[in-house]
């Protein structure tokens, strides 16, 4: 599926493409403006032309035959390179043509004695203009013709259409960039409330898009979502108290009945039967705890009131003490079990002890429950001049390739074989907090029934 244009680039199209439609509009229209009035002047240069030329055959009537000829056949050859002809109502040519031309010219028929007749013929490869109309300098009706080519209003029209044509390159490049610049100026404040909206998560709820007071739709479409993010900011805070109050006032009651099966498992006078199931409520009990406990961190993680007291702390002995808590439970499950730390220089971060061992206990047990055995385990510690990495590998059965996106989030558990393992799918989400409370970035890579890999990048505290 081919990916949709963008609507800076449509609007750069519609305003390129109109532009150019009315140029090129304009330029039919002005084009024919141009030919008409070439052709007006055409008509009036032959209209004056005749003119002149019944004037002076008006002047020598009184002359012979000759000298009325002569006067005409100067007058031709003088204008117009002698296309001009006065002809008889039969036809036939009052006086001989003035030159060869002429004669062999292609002259329109006049048949009424009242019409004028201006129109084009085309002779020798060439197009020309002829104008014609009646005339009576005496008893006898005459007809006076005159022609002009066309050769000098067809190469003006020709210049004036090819500057046209060779006008469109550069047409198109302005009016393109001037859509571009006006679509993108128009849609820049779209681009900061999407920026905004994509920046504003779970966690930062109470942040607002931009609204400029411009009155138009944008400060609409920004004050409406304005509106969504409160109502959601509303409902999610609902949600957080519940999850929190829930998980704080379910504490006592799984605690007291744990502490009531505990209490009953002591007396031995009870059957084996109901000691086995002393026994289960037990197990639930404490599951439910940890389960009600890693609740509890995230609601108070949400609320914002679980900011955690960083302090110097040697990222080294935490790693160590977490693999030494990790070592016989892999010794166990018959696991190959192997740290290999930086022993270089102080890997000093700021941190919190506590959430760090929880953290790194995560990722130690998941590998744990995850690796079948015989399976191994390596936790590398490694740094650099600005960070340091806490890398987990197992070849365990891995994650499938689009459960990794999804691994982080809360009550996910990947597929029907991790579902299996006991877990109540918060620890990496837990992880992942404490991660993000401690500055650091934690990955993942797997690849199916070959291993996983977790990795926490912590930056070192400068000396």
């Amino acid at each position: 599926m081919s990916r949709p244009w963008s609507i800076s680039l449509r609007l750069t199209l519609w305003f390129g493409g109109i532009f150019f439609l009315g140029w090129l509009l304009f330029g039919v229209a002005m084009w024919l403006n141009l030919r008409n009035t070439l052709v007006s002047e055409r008509y009036g240069t032959l209209a004056r032309r005749e003119s002149r030329l019944e004037e002076l055959l008006t002047a020598t009537q009184r002359e012979s035959e000759a000298d009325r000829q002569q006067d005409f056949s100067e007058f031709a050859k003088a204008t117009g390179n002698g296309l001009c002809e006065v002809f008889r109502e039969d036809g036939s040519r009052a006086w001989p043509s003035p030159t060869p031309a002429a004669q062999d010219f292609p002259w329109p028929r006049l048949r009424s004695a009242t019409t004028q007749r201006f129109e084009q013929v085309f002779w020798s490869g060439q197009a020309y203009w002829v104008l014609g109309h009646p005339f009576r300098p005496g008893k006898e009706q005459l007809y006076v013709m005159a022609a002009a080519p066309e050769t000098g209003n067809a190469l003006v029209l020709a210049r004036f259409l090819t500057g046209l044509l060779a006008s469109i390159p550069v047409l198109l490049l302005i009016s393109s960039a001037g859509g571009y610049f006006l679509s993108h100026g128009a849609l820049r404040p779209v681009d900061r409330i999407t920026a905004s909206a994509r920046s504003i998560s779970i966690t930062n709820l109470s942040e607002r898009l931009p609204v400029v007071n411009t009155g138009d739709e944008l400060q609409r479409l920004a004050e409406t979502c304005n509106a969504m993010l409160e109502r959601l900011e509303a409902a999610v805070n609902r949600i957080k108290q519940f999850t929190a109050d829930a998980s704080h006032d379910l504490r006592g009651p799984i605690s007291f009945v744990r502490t009531v099966a505990e209490v009953a498992l002591r007396n031995p006078a009870i059957d084996a039967e109901s000691r086995q199931a002393f026994a289960d409520i037990v197990d639930e009990a404490g599951r439910t705890a940890v389960l009600l406990e890693n609740l509890l961190t995230l609601a108070r993680a949400d609320a914002g009131h679980a900011d955690l007291a960083l302090t110097p702390v040697d990222l080294r002995a935490v790693v160590e003490e977490a693999c030494e808590m990790a070592r016989p439970m892999a010794a166990e499950r018959q696991h190959a079990f192997s740290a290999a730390l930086d022993a270089g220089r102080s890997l000093s971060i700021l941190g919190d002890v506590a959430s760090l061992r929880r953290l790194l206990w995560i990722l130690l047990d998941n590998a744990l429950k995850y690796t079948p055995s015989p399976g191994r385990i390596d936790v590398t510690l490694s740094a650099s001049e600005r960070d340091a990495t806490v890398t987990v590998r197992d070849t365990g059965i891995g994650i499938p390739e689009n459960d990794l996106p999804r691994v982080f989030d809360r009550f996910y558990r990947a597929d029907p074989s991790r579902g299996q393992v006991e877990g109540s799918g918060l620890g990496l989400s837990i992880a992942k907090w404490i991660a993000e409370t401690h500055h650091a970035r934690l990955s993942v890579c797997s690849e199916e029934n070959k291993g996983t890999m977790f990795g926490v990048t912590f930056p070192l505290r400068a000396e």
